[in-house]
């Protein structure tokens, strides 16, 4: 078993373990599982990093068991440059989720920290896939766990919440099957995700199968229209279960477009560049004024993260290096900023109860060092320079200025709508006097919360510092992707 089905299995294994075992009486016990699970799960990523090498396009770590042998699928895994960062973000998420739900969860701790980790092993496995019928089967399956996530210990909408998750998503996802399977028959009976990608297809089939792939993609980004069941699942879920989805299921989305839709398609790509375009714009400019009037702290959040998953589709599709690298980078980051996000607002919940933004009001007056882990968050939202969320959207924008100046000053409207829901949900949370007696009885972060925030806003600080580590890794697959989908021009 090499390092990247350790990465899968190890944390489902462990899933598996305490829904098996776990008992509410034996709680401890149970977190303490939970959290060698996680925290092992996330070693055993470290030396993918510490061992890959960023001058190659080649699939690293490659490992290829026969899985049916008579249809010729095969248990096949692998990361290149546009994977490999999030193998281990998943898992360091899973981290922090165990970390933060240590307290809160009282009731089923087993089956909510086991769905976490067996989560976790599938989302790798979505990354890491190179067999396109075991991809789809990750992809799936990763809907199982988060619709009774949300459904069991969401809020009190929390079944129509995960109704519209799970339909949404599985919906998008049945015409993906039907491009998989026809990829199947053309390419000779394999489901060589890599073969599929020199295969020689007509124009007219590159169109059935780019909108088949949109299909599946664009909801789980999600993309405008099709992201009405996002604020919904943000609203309804636990903690946890914002975190996750923010911090990793939306980028399934982001990375289907990568490993799909531009390199088996590239000419239906560039003729319906404008569409992805179009669609990433108004995601920019709408999304974000929507996002202006938001009351309840948590949807103002999740319409933040289609604003800014707007920026990720908008880099892919302007095809040039900085767009594509710039949207890679902006996946990484806003894992962390949006993931940091929700967890702010859960510590808030956790104590008074409310996500409304006129329940509060002078929080920094009584919980100072919450404050500051808070306002650094909501700063890397807004792009600011120094933080992680600046360095993705730089690029996309100097990428889109190389594409069309026009393009490049829409999308940087985005920066300003984001300033302005961000800082006008901390004004009003985070300073002035102090608003009511719920938020003068309030008590500090204690140490568990300290470090849970403490981790992300070293990751944030990090990357927003010396974002050079994760683009090295990047830059010779995305160029290699790029000359790709410009050589299938030429033909």
């Amino acid at each position: 078993m090499g390092l990247l089905s350790l990465a899968i299995w190890l944390p489902i294994a462990f899933g598996t373990l305490l829904l098996a075992v776990g008992r509410d009486e034996n709680a401890g016990v149970v977190r303490a599982i939970a959290l060698v699970g996680a925290v092992a799960s996330f070693l055993v990523t470290i030396p993918v990093i510490t061992g890959f090498d960023g001058s190659t396009a080649a699939m690293q770590y490659a490992e290829k068991l026969d899985w049916v042998p008579r249809f010729n699928i095969h248990y096949a895994l692998g990361v290149d440059g546009l994977s490999m960062w999030f193998v281990p973000l998943t898992a360091f998420i899973t981290v922090i989720v165990v970390i933060a739900a240590w307290q809160v969860i009282e009731q089923r701790v087993a089956s909510y920290m086991g769905a976490f980790l067996i989560l976790s092993g599938l989302m790798v496995g979505v990354f890491t896939a190179m067999d396109g019928l075991l991809f789809y089967v990750f992809f799936e399956a990763t809907l199982i766990p988060m619709y009774i996530i949300i459904g069991v210990w969401g809020g009190p909408k929390r079944v129509y919440a995960a109704f519209k998750f799970f339909l949404y998503t599985l919906l998008g996802s049945l015409l993906m099957l039907v491009a998989l399977v026809y990829l199947y028959a053309k390419s000779g009976g394999s489901f060589d995700i890599l073969a599929w990608h020199k295969l020689p297809l007509p124009m007219s089939t590159q169109a059935l199968l780019f909108f088949a792939f949109f299909a599946a993609f664009s909801v789980k980004v999600p993309m405008w229209p099709v992201h009405t069941w996002l604020p919904d699942a943000h609203v309804e879920a636990p903690t946890g279960g914002s975190v996750v989805l923010a911090a990793i299921m939306l980028k399934l989305g982001a990375y289907g477009f990568l490993r799909f839709s531009l390199p088996i398609a590239p000419d239906a790509s560039r003729e319906y560049a404008w569409v992805i375009i179009a669609l990433s714009l108004i995601a920019v400019l709408y999304i974000g004024l929507v996002a202006l009037v938001q009351q309840d702290m948590k949807k103002l959040v999740a319409y933040s993260s289609i604003a800014h998953m707007g920026f990720v589709t908008l880099g892919f599709f302007m095809l040039n290096t900085l767009g594509v690298e710039g949207a890679i980078v902006q996946m990484i980051s806003h894992g962390f900023v949006s993931g940091a996000m929700f967890l702010c607002i859960g510590v808030l919940y956790d104590r008074v109860h409310s996500r409304e933004i006129a329940s509060y009001g002078g929080v920094a007056n009584t919980m100072p060092r919450f404050a500051a882990f808070a306002v650094l968050f909501a700063m890397a939202n807004c792009g600011l320079p120094g933080t992680a969320g600046f360095v993705g959207e730089w690029m996309v924008i100097l990428g889109a200025v190389k594409y069309n100046f026009w393009i490049a000053f829409l999308a940087s409207t985005t920066l300003v709508f984001g300033a302005a829901y961000t800082l006008w949900m901390v004004k009003r949370v985070y300073f002035g006097e102090v608003a009511n007696d719920h938020v003068r009885e309030l008590q500090d972060i204690n140490g568990r919360e300290f470090l849970m925030l403490g981790l992300l806003a070293a990751a944030v600080l990090a990357m927003g510092l010396y974002p050079k580590p994760f683009t090295d890794v990047m830059n010779v697959s995305v160029a290699e992707l790029l000359k790709h989908v410009a050589a299938s021009k030429l033909n």
